[in-house]
């Protein structure tokens, strides 16, 4: 992974929805590669993407913010985050980045303000649209599938403040290591670089608020999941098998629930954070899938 002082160092802050918002674009002048826009999880950041940058950057204009709240973005203490404004957010950075269309790659958290934007993309006039395709990695898609860690569950309890308080980077370690998979356990270098980004500017204290997802996750279900279903560009799913948050399992109904026949990759002896542990796998599912989709839109050959 790229070094996180480089990783700064290539990005920029913009006023999105309100919010100083920091965000790396690979290529702002190149306005005629294809974009994809990625959107990472919780507790973490756009750093997540450093493992598979190199390789997709050579030829799209990637687009990577750290959602409010999160890493080196504004991180407001008395501010009622939720996954609207995140989407409102991530819509203006759009808008003022000028992207017209592209494609989107997601992640945990980020899944589900992927879901609430494709809601949006698909109630517009097809005219309107701006997206070419999503790929979501894992992540709690359906709140029923999302196996909460016990962390989590803490947070967003009535203890949640106080947890927020006092959480460290041991106990951090151990709960995110416990959901990578068991070869592909992160490095205590990378740790404690995951963990700078999610204390920088008292990032811990906001925890308990950034939390709420999983409450909204119930209460948006079925518009999230007509999201999915109702989907106006092709959907992958890449998915780690032996996540215990949202691993086999949330496959499984996703399967159930959207089609039976969806294009997943599944990495059987990967966690929760594919595009970290198994980043070649990623970007080789990835490329594919949007290969794919290249193809079927040039059509048959004459």
């Amino acid at each position: 992974m790229l070094d996180v002082a480089a990783w700064r160092a290539a990005g920029s802050m913009a006023d999105c929805a309100g919010h100083r918002i920091f965000h790396v674009d690979s290529a702002p002048e190149d306005t005629d590669r294809p974009a994809i826009l990625l959107i990472h999880g919780f507790p973490t950041s756009s750093w997540d993407w450093t493992g598979i940058w190199p390789d997709l950057s050579c030829d799209h204009r990637l687009v990577a913010p750290d959602l409010l709240g999160f890493g080196w973005s504004a991180k407001p203490r008395r501010h009622a985050y939720s996954m609207m404004e995140q989407a409102d957010i991530c819509e203006d950075l759009v808008r003022r980045l000028g992207l017209r269309r592209f494609h989107v790659l997601a992640h945990d958290y980020g899944d589900t303000v992927a879901q609430e934007m494709l809601a949006r993309q698909n109630a517009r006039p097809a005219a309107e649209r701006q997206w070419l395709s999503v790929c979501f990695l894992n992540g709690g898609l359906f709140p029923e599938s999302h196996r909460a860690r016990t962390v989590q569950k803490l947070l967003a309890g009535p203890l949640g403040p106080l947890l927020s308080a006092v959480l460290g980077r041991d106990s951090f370690a151990r709960s995110f290591s416990a959901v990578f998979g068991p070869e592909t356990k992160p490095s205590a270098a990378e740790i404690d670089a995951f963990w700078s980004l999610i204390s920088h500017d008292g990032g811990r204290i906001v925890f308990h608020k950034l939390i709420g997802y999983m409450a909204e996750r119930r209460a948006h279900r079925e518009r999230w999941l007509d999201a999915l279903r109702e989907a106006c560009c092709p959907v992958q799913l890449i998915n780690g098998s032996a996540d215990p948050v949202s691993g086999a399992h949330m496959v499984a109904r996703y399967r159930e629930l959207v089609r039976a026949d969806a294009p997943i990759t599944e990495l059987s002896r990967i966690g929760h954070y594919p595009q970290v542990e198994a980043p070649a796998a990623v970007v080789a599912a990835y490329r594919a899938f949007l290969a794919g989709i290249a193809a079927e839109r040039r059509g048959p050959p004459p």
